[in-house]
């Protein structure tokens, strides 16, 4: 829970550079890899990820038009993904105060205070972000630690992996 607009800015600066990082190591023939097909393609989980910067931004009350994308290459997700984030950070500082952190909003038939719902946009970036480093080793890329280091990280700190 956020007691401060610049709480939130402060993790939200943090957990957008790492999904960045991990956008960044995807490569364009890696955007179709999915585990089956009832499940999403990690370039439409990628697509999904940019989304929620407007679509769940909007439920809470910012002046943010919802898109819904399709990107196909790896470029035009951090260009985008990027161009969103500092727009969710230039709405909230145009138009919030710390005063609406604890307004409610009605987010999917739910009343959640504003805090809350940005809460959990931080936490769904990281649930998909999970998601998706599940992927780009399933296409066989190279994934970068965000909380600690992956597994081929530790070679370069000349220590062993963990088991």
């Amino acid at each position: 829970m956020f007691h401060t607009l610049a709480e939130f800015k402060r993790i939200w600066g943090f957990e957008s550079a790492a999904t960045i990082t991990i956008l960044e190591c995807l490569t364009d023939d890696s955007l179709p890899t999915m585990i089956d097909a009832e499940h999403r393609s990690l370039g439409r989980l990628a697509n999904h990820l940019i989304e929620t910067l407007t679509e769940m931004p909007k439920r809470m009350g910012l002046p943010l038009e919802e898109e819904f994308l399709a990107h196909t290459t790896t470029a035009a997700l951090v260009a985008d993904y990027r161009a969103k984030s500092d727009a969710l950070i230039a709405a909230i500082d145009a138009t919030w105060t710390d005063a609406v952190l604890s307004e409610m909003r009605d987010m999917y038939g739910e009343q959640w205070t504003v805090s809350d719902a940005l809460q959990s946009l931080v936490m769904h970036q990281c649930h998909h972000r999970g998601q998706m480093t599940v992927l780009m080793r399933q296409a066989g890329l190279q994934v970068t630690g965000i909380y600690g280091p992956a597994k081929h990280e530790w070679v370069h700190m000349n220590m062993q992996p963990l088991p």
